[in-house]
């Protein structure tokens, strides 16, 4: 099915209106209170959705540090040259308009005795539901060589923003013939096809500005998803560039040295221009603060995203250990939907639906040439279950590749518009 911005507004427009008309439970201090932590794809929805579909019923609160918003899905494309950082930025303005509450600040405490989160400024802030949606932080020294204090010289680039624009001007700045390396993650990470797309795309900068420059990727894993979608378009389009070094081959016994500038894979020592270290993750860090993780993850309940230690606190997206859905944007975005249906209900008596997720990951191996995955999953007992899935073809005719890109600008524009307005 092909998917455009009024398709995708269109299907959550039809929730929104079976959603409406709740009847507010009162409990002692007015209006039920919902505090968001995180503005991305998961928080920004579930902080929207949950003002909207309430009509004004119940206070929400989105503490978000950053007053731009810049997407990390879509932001390989800024390095393969097809978008600018301004393209990718987005402001908290229409949600504060919907009648969020937005909050620049970090949260840096949760008392769950008391339902209150503390700020940086020193506010504090109270909750009746309480739903997280930090992303990703990174597993200290997962990278022997490698921490966060050598990002500069050997960025990660996978927190949107800065981290990209410096990777963008290091690649920019490579010599002729120089070497562009990857240190892959680990399973699980946020949004599995991106550091292959980045690849791609970096691979696409250099063959059209410096196209005897060589690309080496080493990788922990033995195989990584869309893989034969991504080595048949490396050769295809960039043949004998990009070297990708799987786990059998040694990529899982890597080390850095960010001073010299290089990378030893399996022993064998490589001088680098570029080395783009894209380490383990984990969730972030007020997820652990909160005392909802296992020390990576927060496991949480399929049918809601409410944790396993607390059900009034809930974590969306890339902080999850929900099941069988990837860490994505799209996934975020589905999550948090679920979410509100469920954090509106309790607080206010509407009607909760069945939980039912979707996710679909869309990459670009080069100009007009998209592919994608995904899948449809339901709640169970025990986890977020995969119910049916696709994936684009090897061989797909160009019109078949470029429409898939298309379908992926669509669907940029119209969650980007369903997350903040």
């Amino acid at each position: 099915m092909t998917l455009n911005r009024r398709m995708f507004l269109g299907a959550t427009a039809v929730a929104s209106a079976a959603l409406a008309a709740p009847m507010v439970l009162a409990d002692g201090h007015g209006k039920p209170r919902v505090v968001v932590i995180g503005g991305g794809a998961g928080g920004a929805t579930a902080a929207r959705y949950i003002a909207k579909d309430s009509k004004g019923a119940v206070d929400v609160t989105l503490i978000e540090p950053t007053r731009t918003y810049y997407t990390c899905f879509f932001s390989n494309l800024y390095l393969g040259g097809f978008k600018q950082m301004s393209d990718l930025g987005h402001s908290y303005g229409g949600l504060a308009a919907s009648g969020v509450n937005v909050v620049h600040d970090w949260a840096v405490g949760v008392d769950r005795d008391t339902k209150t989160v503390t700020l940086a400024g020193g506010a504090q802030i109270k909750y009746d539901k309480l739903i997280l949606s930090p992303g990703i932080d990174f597993v200290d020294m997962s990278v022997p060589g490698w921490d966060i204090t050598t990002q500069n010289a050997m960025p990660h680039a996978y927190k949107a923003g800065s981290q990209t624009e410096l990777l963008k001007a290091q690649l920019m700045a490579m010599p002729e013939g120089g070497v562009f390396a990857m240190v892959a993650p680990p399973n699980p990470y946020r949004c599995p096809p991106g550091p292959y797309e980045r690849i791609s795309m970096v691979a696409n900068y250099l063959k059209n500005n410096n196209p005897t420059a060589k690309i080496i990727v080493a990788d922990p894993k033995p195989k990584f998803s869309k893989m034969a979608l991504f080595q048949e378009g490396w050769a295809n389009h960039y043949e004998g560039m990009v070297d990708w070094i799987g786990e059998d081959f040694g990529g899982g016994n890597v080390s850095v040295d960010a001073s010299a500038m290089t990378v030893t894979i399996d022993g064998e020592e490589t001088k680098v221009d570029v080395c783009n270290v894209i380490p383990a993750m984990k969730a972030g860090r007020i997820a652990d603060i909160a005392g909802v993780t296992d020390g990576n993850w927060a496991p949480v309940n399929a049918a809601n995203m409410s944790t396993n230690v607390d059900p009034d606190v809930y974590v969306l997206g890339d902080a999850s250990q929900q099941g069988d859905m990837p860490k994505s944007g799209f996934s975020a975005n589905s999550q948090a939907k679920v979410c509100a249906n469920a954090v509106r209900g309790a607080l206010t008596g509407s009607k909760v639906f069945p939980a039912k997720f979707s996710n679909t990951c869309w990459s670009l191996i080069a100009a007009d040439d998209g592919v994608k995955v995904g899948a449809t999953y339901e709640a169970t007992p025990d986890k977020i279950a995969k119910v049916d899935g696709f994936i684009s073809q090897t061989g797909e005719s160009a019109d078949v590749r470029k429409a898939t890109y298309q379908e992926s600008e669509g669907w940029y524009s119209g969650i980007t518009a369903d997350m903040l307005g």
